[in-house]
C-alpha cells in the first residue's frame, strides 16, 4: 500500500526524490540552491504517510481459526449500485491442520443477512455475532468440509474503506480495500493473512460496467443486460487482497516479456474514460519495472495471471491487490509525477503478495520492503546518488515506535521510512552481494507463503554467515530510536609521515542506550585528496584511532548515507 496526503497531494517522482537533502550532510552549492525546496519536499513527506489507527475489533480472530486452512474461495457478488447492495454467494472448502474442532469459526460482520447456510450440504445451526460466524459440528468431519452461504447486505465502511459503491462523475465506481482485517465486510472468510486460498471470483453487475479481480478472466456472460465476469485465481491469496473493480472502465494492454523464462506477461489497465491517454503515458514504465525487480528478486511470482491497475476512488494512495493494483484517480497525470507509487505496488507483488505477512506484527516486511524497493529501483535507473537522495527524502531523525508488532500503527512513517532505512543498513553491514542474496533466498524460500520477522532473520544469517541477533533487536524487536552522535576529532600525533588520528564518541539518544553498527569515515585533506575508513562502534562511548598517510584537514561522517543516524562531526 502506498500512502499519500489527506488534503492534497505532491509528485514524489524521482525528480524530486533525487534532490532532498539531510541538513547533516552538508550542502553542496548546487544542493544549496534547493535547501527550501527540500525543507518543503521534507515537510509534505511527513503529512503524506500515517494513517489513523486501524483497530481491529477484539477477539477478532477465534483459537479455532488458527487450525483452519480454507483451500479454495468460490465468491459470487451480485451489485446493485443503485441501491447500494450486493448480494453474495461463498462456497468455502477447507480442512483442519492438527485436530478435529468441534466448530467453523469464520469472520463476518452480522449487517450482512444469511439467507442460506448448509455444510458439506446439510442445513445446520449457526450462529451469527459481531464479526464472527461459528458454526457447530454435529458429526466429525475427517477430511475436508464445504461450507455455502448465500447472504445480502450493504456492507459496513469500515477501516480504510472496506467496501465501497461509490460514484464520480455520475459513473458508479464500485471496489474494496480490506487491509488488514476488513475483508469480512464483504464476504464470509479466516481473515488470517497467512490462511492463503485459491479462489474462483464471479462479479454481476449491468451490462455497461466492466468488472475486474485478481487473477486471470475465465469468461464474460451477458443475461438479461446483467453482465458476469469470471476471475480465477491460481495461486495463493491471502483475504485481504482478494479485490472488486466495478465501473465504466476504458481498458488498454501491454505485455512484459521474460528473459528468465522467455514468457510473455499480460499487462492490462482499467482506467476512467477521461483519463485514458494519461493513463497510458504513466503506466508505460511497468515492463521495465518488472523487469528490473524480477532480474533482481526472481521472476515475477504471478506469470500465469497478469499484473494489472484499476484506478478507484480511495484518494490517499494505492493499495496492492494481487495482480490488480487499485489506484487513486488523483494519482494519474500524464506526467508521470507518481512512479514511486506504481513501482511501490509492483515491489508488493514479491514483498506482501507472493511472500506474505504471517501476521499482522509483521507488517514491515510487506511495506519496508517495497519502499526500499523504490529506492532499489532508482538506484538502478540513475545511479548511486539516485540511491542516496532516495533515501534521503525518506529520513527524519525522530521515527517513533518500532517496527515489529507497531499495535494500531499498521501504516505509519515508521513502517514504511524506517522499514526501507533498516534494509538500507542490513546492506551496510552484511554487504551488497550478500544483501542480493539474502532477498533472492527470501523470495525463494516463502514465495506463494507467508514469513515473519525471524523468518526473515534466519534467512539473513544463514546467507551472511553473521549473529545479526543485535542488529534485529536495536532496529526491528526492541529500539524505537536513532543513533545520536557526536565525534570529536585530533591529530594525536605525526611520525616519519605516519598521520595518527584519535576519534572520541558518544552515542547521546535517549530511548535505546547503545547501538552497534559499522560507520565510515571520510579524511580529506587540503587538496581534496581523501581516504575513507570503516569502524565498528559496539559501546555507548569510546576511543578509535587511525593512521594517515596525509594530514586531514576534515572528516565526513557516513559520506554515502547508510546509516539512519544524527551524527555530528567537528575537530577539537
Amino acid at each position: 500500500m502506498t500512502v499519500k496526503t489527506k488534503t492534497g497531494f505532491f509528485s514524489f517522482c524521482a525528480f524530486a526524490i533525487f534532490f532532498v537533502i539531510g541538513w547533516k550532510y552538508g550542502l553542496s552549492p548546487v544542493k544549496e540552491s534547493l535547501e527550501t525546496a527540500s525543507s518543503n519536499v521534507k515537510f509534505v513527506k511527513q503529512q503524506l504517510i500515517g494513517l489513523p489507527h486501524i483497530n481491529t475489533p477484539s477477539n477478532y480472530i477465534s483459537g479455532n481459526q488458527y487450525n483452519t486452512d480454507i483451500l479454495h474461495y468460490d465468491l459470487s457478488f451480485d451489485l446493485y449500485p443503485d441501491k447500494k447492495m450486493l448480494l453474495g454467494k461463498a462456497e468455502i472448502t477447507g480442512t483442519f491442520k492438527d485436530k478435529y474442532l468441534p466448530e467453523l469459526d469464520l469472520n463476518f460482520y452480522d449487517n450482512m443477512k444469511i439467507n442460506y447456510l448448509t455444510l458439506n450440504g446439510e442445513d445446520v445451526s449457526y450462529s451469527h455475532e459481531g464479526t464472527r460466524l461459528s458454526i457447530p459440528f454435529t458429526e466429525e468431519i475427517d477430511d475436508t468440509f464445504i461450507v455455502e452461504i448465500h447472504y445480502e447486505g450493504k456492507p459496513k465502511r469500515m477501516g480504510l474503506s472496506s467496501f465501497v459503491f461509490g460514484e464520480i462523475n455520475g459513473r458508479s465506481v464500485i471496489y474494496n480495500l480490506s487491509e488488514p482485517t476488513f475483508a469480512s465486510t464483504w464476504y464470509p472468510c479466516n481473515d488470517i493473512p497467512d490462511d492463503k486460498a485459491l479462489a474462483d471470483i464471479h462479479i454481476t453487475n449491468d451490462s455497461i460496467y466492466t468488472s475486474v479481480s485478481n487473477g486471470v478472466l475465465i469468461d464474460e456472460d451477458i443475461i438479461d443486460g446483467r453482465k458476469t465476469a469470471h476471475w480465477k485465481i491460481l495461486y495463493p491469496i491471502s483475504t485481504y487482497l482478494i479485490s472488486v473493480y466495478s465501473s465504466e472502465y476504458a481498458n488498454f494492454k501491454d505485455y512484459y516479456y521474460s528473459d528468465i523464462t522467455k514468457d510473455s506477461l499480460p499487462l492490462e489497465y482499467y482506467v476512467f474514460p477521461e483519463h485514458l491517454e494519461n493513463a497510458k503515458k504513466d503506466f508505460e514504465e511497468h515492463p521495465q519495472m518488472i523487469e528490473f525487480f524480477a532480474n533482481t528478486f526472481g521472476e515475477y511470482p504471478f506469470m500465469k495471471e497478469k499484473y494489472g491497475v484499476a484506478e478507484f476512488l480511495w484518494q490517499l494512495g494505492a493499495m496492492e491487490h494481487q495482480t490488480i493494483t487499485g489506484i487513486g484517480s488523483n494519482f494519474i497525470s500524464g506526467r508521470k509525477f507518481f512512479t514511486d507509487i506504481y513501482v511501490h505496488e509492483l515491489a508488493h507483488h514479491w514483498w506482501g503478495n507472493a511472500v506474505g505477512p504471517k501476521t499482522w506484527k509483521d507488517i514491515w516486511l510487506n511495506e519496508g520492503f517495497a519502499t526500499y524497493s523504490e529506492a532499489l529501483y532508482y538506484e538502478h535507473t540513475a545511479g548511486l546518488d539516485a540511491l542516496k537522495s532516495t533515501m534521503l527524502s525518506k529520513y527524519q531523525d525522530n521515527f517513533t515506535g518500532r517496527l515489529y508488532d507497531p499495535g494500531d500503527n499498521l501504516f505509519n512513517q515508521t513502517i514504511y521510512d524506517k522499514g526501507a532505512w533498516v534494509l538500507h543498513m542490513l546492506r551496510w553491514e552484511v554487504g551488497d552481494s550478500s544483501f542480493i542474496r539474502i532477498l533472492r533466498n527470501y523470495f525463494e524460500e516463502y514465495k506463494y507463503k507467508s514469513a515473519s520477522t525471524n523468518d526473515f532473520k534466519n534467512v539473513c544469517e544463514e546467507v551472511s554467515g553473521k549473529d545479526l541477533t543485535k542488529f534485529f533487536d536495536q532496529w526491528v524487536y526492541e529500539g524505537d530510536d536513532q543513533i545520536k552522535m557526536n565525534i570529536e576529532w585530533a591529530i594525536e600525533s605525526v611520525k616519519n609521515n605516519d598521520i595518527n588520528i584519535k576519534i572520541d564518541f558518544r552515542q547521546f539518544q535517549d530511548r535505546y542506550k547503545e547501538f552497534h553498527f559499522p560507520v565510515e569515515l571520510q579524511f580529506i585533506d587540503k587538496n581534496g585528496k581523501y581516504e575513507n575508513a570503516r569502524f565498528t562502534i559496539n559501546e555507548r562511548k569510546g576511543v578509535l584511532f587511525h593512521e594517515l598517510k596525509f594530514e586531514p584537514d576534515s572528516v565526513v561522517v557516513d559520506p554515502d548515507y547508510w546509516l539512519l543516524a544524527d551524527i555530528r562531526i567537528k575537530r577539537k
